[in-house]
Order: structure tokens, then C-alpha cells, then sequence
């Protein structure tokens, strides 16, 4: 479970204005300009493992722009210290690595710049629209550039699939049958789990059914988690768990990772960089599992959300913005950037077109499913809009704590509960901080 961060004695309301019209500050385009003789030299936080080889690539080739990566703990650790950094007026890099989920927050603290006027805005069209829009919050504003991106996915054991004449699901109803059928051939078998244990995974669901919890209309904010959508998406695995066709085990766990390996745990509702987890987790069942998009709800309309993913944002206390953005946007646009990211840290790039150049052979552990980044592909384009908000660790710690109940009580009454208790935790904690809210 991440830690929660209150933001309530960061952003006053006068800063969550500037996340609703935009005007939170913009970077300086005449600063660090890498064509003079001058030499700049940014600081980038980050986690992914290995980015500095591929920063390497660019100091080689950019002598003028040097960029040191300061390693840094992932997700919340991270953004305390950069709001800690930027209220006390100093200390903050240049850039740093920022889940699409923290941007709100960091938006709201006047943490990041808006990099439109720096050539940012003309990459719309290099990363899906679901992905760009979580890095502009649906405005003429660019706050960061996309980097990775987590698409949902369906994995599954082909081999039990075939043994017990299951049919791949398409959409939820056929996997609610598929359920019913694995766990009545053998009742140890389950074809997933409902997770109470990582909000983003509900999200992603949630996302796919055309959720989007947190809104903006002119200078307030609306919360909209307890919505035909979830409510939907929790009636439906609440029924599930009370049924008793899948588990309701929390994933990550000794007794989950088991399942993986003895074949209990069937399939996985799962996002592109399921192949790590599988293989950290259950080598020995490489080139049995086979990866699907995940099942829709209308079939002949599909669609996906997310689970993860990440950008680069350029922070407001840069004194080189410029130099910040040409090294931002090579590092996620270009073809040989791209390839070096994907080598030596194991992402998915969100940048379309550099993603298929750079992905051309499967995961080792999927070395049976040639096609395995041709149903990725396909499914990082069919993620639709969704809009996190500036309290989202608060939702997400609400999800945690009101789910682990509903998933214990096994009653799909508790699970629309849930959503509500999740509506009202978010919605009192914006007012509580300062917010406009409708």
C-alpha cells in the first residue's frame, strides 16, 4: 500500500485555481537554450532502473546539456520530497519522473510547469489520446510528456483453457461464464482474484467502462467516483466473489504468487508489463500463459484503461526549462532513445510509433505468442480519457481500506458500498483542503 499524502497543507486554494484555468506557471523558453556555447546542466529525478545509461546516450551527443539522474525512491517518496523542495523555495531538479496520477497534485502545488510554449504541445499526435490527455488535464496546457504507459491486458494459462475447452472471453459476460466453467471442472481453480490491494488496478477497470472520477468545470472540481460506471464495475466483481467463481485474495501475495505456479490462479486481469511479474513469479510456467485484450463490455465497442505509467515533467523552480523540454522530449520520442528505455529498463513506451520500432520480438516469457506487442498495441490505443484529481492518494487509500472489507464480506452489496464510502472520503477531503467543489 503506497503511503497516503495529504496535500491539504501544500495546496491552498489559490493554487488548485491554477490547475482549473491553466495558469499554473510556464517554463522559461529563452532560458538553457542547448545551441549556445553555454553549458547547462539539469537534475532529473527519477526511479526507472538503469536510466542513466540511457542519459548517458544524450550527454555523449549534447555536451552543452548535461542531465545527472538523482536515483530516487518510486511513486509517493519522490513527489513529498519535490512539494517539500518546492514550498520551501529551493532544492527541486529540473525534472522528474511523475506518475499520470501525481500530475494533478503537482499541478495544484504549482510543482510543474506548463511546457506548451516550448514545443511540447506540437507531440499530441506521437502518443494515444488517453495517454496525452492525462499529461494536459483536457486543457490547451502541456505539464509533462509522456513516457510509459500501462495498458490492460488479459493473461491466461493456455494450457487449462485448452484441457477444459474454455473459449478466450471477449467481453465480461463471457469471462463471468469462463469462471463458472474452470472453477466447477476443478474448485481449486479460479480464472482471477478481485484485489482490495492496489487501487490502480480498479481504476484501470473503471477507466475501461467509461469512468472518470474526478471533473473539471470552470474553477471547480467535481468527484464523480460513485457513478453508473464504477458502480457497474464493482456490482459485477462483487457478484463474482459472492458467487464464489473467482477468488478474492489480495494479488502480490505469497498465497497469489502460489497460484500463479500450481495453476490455480488461472488468468489475470493484468496491464503490458505483466510479463516481469509472471516471470519474477512463476518462471517455471513460461510459455504457458497467452495474453488477450481484456474482455469489453460492449464488444463492438472497445475500449481499455490504464494501470500505471509514468511521465517527464519539468519542475516550476528550473532556471533551464527549455534545454529541459529538447531533453524530455528526446528521451521519449526518439526511435534510439526509445530503444535504450526499452533495453535497459523494461518499459512500454507511450509514444506510438517508437514503441512498435522498438518492440519487435515478445517478452521471452510469451516467446510462444509471437503477436504479443501487436494485442499490446492494440490495446494501449483503445484507452479512453480519464481525469485523476488533486486528492487521488486519499481515494486510493479510501479504496484500500473500504474494499479489503467488501472483498472479506464476499456480499456484492458491500462493493457498491464501498464505491460510495469512496465518494464520500474524496469528496470531504477536497472541501477539507481548500477546493472548489460542486
Amino acid at each position: 500500500m503506497r503511503a497516503r499524502l495529504r496535500i491539504g497543507a501544500i495546496a491552498t486554494a489559490a493554487a488548485a485555481a491554477l490547475i482549473m484555468t491553466g495558469c499554473t506557471a510556464t517554463a522559461d523558453s529563452g532560458s538553457g537554450s542547448g545551441s549556445s556555447d553555454e553549458k547547462v546542466e539539469l537534475t532529473y529525478w527519477a526511479w526507472a532502473p538503469n536510466l542513466d545509461k540511457v542519459v548517458d546516450i544524450w550527454n555523449k551527443a549534447n555536451p552543452n546539456i548535461q542531465v545527472t539522474v538523482a536515483k530516487q525512491d518510486g511513486g509517493d517518496p519522490a513527489i513529498t520530497k519535490l512539494l517539500t523542495a518546492i514550498k520551501a523555495g529551493s532544492g527541486a531538479p529540473d525534472l522528474i519522473q511523475a506518475e499520470y496520477q501525481k500530475i494533478p497534485t503537482l499541478v495544484s502545488a504549482d510543482a510543474i510547469a506548463d511546457i506548451a510554449g516550448d514545443g511540447a504541445k506540437d507531440l499530441s499526435s506521437t502518443f494515444p489520446d488517453g495517454v496525452w490527455n492525462s499529461v494536459t488535464l483536457g486543457s490547451d496546457a502541456v505539464y509533462a510528456i509522456p513516457q510509459d504507459t500501462g495498458p490492460m491486458m488479459f493473461f491466461y494459462r493456455d494450457d487449462i483453457f485448452q484441457q477444459l475447452g474454455v473459449s478466450v472471453p471477449t467481453t465480461w459476460d463471457e469471462y463471468a461464464d469462463a469462471a463458472r466453467k474452470i472453477h466447477t471442472a476443478d474448485p481449486t481453480k479460479f480464472l482471477g482474484t478481485f484485489s482490495a490491494n492496489d487501487a490502480g488496478w480498479f481504476t484501470g477497470l473503471s477507466q475501461q467502462a467509461g469512468a472518470s472520477w474526478w471533473s473539471i468545470d470552470g474553477d471547480a472540481w467535481g468527484v464523480d467516483i460513485d457513478a453508473e460506471p464504477t458502480q457497474k464495475v464493482a456490482e459485477y466483481w462483487g457478484g463474482l466473489v459472492e458467487e464464489g467463481v473467482i477468488d478474492n485474495k489480495p494479488m502480490y501475495t505469497p498465497e497469489w504468487n502460489a497460484g500463479l505456479n500450481d495453476g490455480s490462479q488461472v488468468g489475470w486481469t493484468g496491464a503490458v508489463w505483466g510479463p516481469g511479474v509472471l516471470s519474477g513469479n512463476a518462471a517455471d510456467t513460461a510459455g504457458k500463459w497467452k495474453a488477450a485484450p481484456l474482455p469489453n463490455w460492449d464488444a463492438s465497442s472497445p475500449s481499455n484503461g490504464n494501470w500505471g505509467g509514468s511521465s517527464t515533467a519539468v519542475t516550476t523552480q528550473s532556471k533551464h526549462a527549455a534545454a529541459a523540454v529538447e531533453f524530455a522530449t528526446w528521451l521519449n520520442t526518439d526511435p534510439a532513445a526509445v530503444q535504450a528505455l526499452v533495453t535497459e529498463t523494461g518499459i512500454y513506451p507511450a509514444a506510438t510509433d517508437a514503441a512498435a520500432s522498438a518492440l519487435t520480438e515478445a517478452p521471452a516469457f510469451f516467446s510462444n505468442q509471437p503477436d504479443f506487442y501487436d494485442v499490446a498495441a492494440e490495446a494501449a490505443q483503445s484507452v479512453g480519457d480519464f481525469t485523476y484529481g488533486p486528492n487521488v492518494n486519499v481515494a486510493f487509500s479510501a479504496y484500500n481500506d473500504e474494499f479489503a472489507k467488501a472483498a472479506e464480506s464476499k456480499q456484492a452489496s458491500a462493493f457498491l458500498e464501498a464505491v460510495t464510502a469512496m465518494q464520500k472520503i474524496t469528496l470531504d477531503d477536497m472541501k477539507a483542503s481548500g477546493f472548489t467543489v460542486k
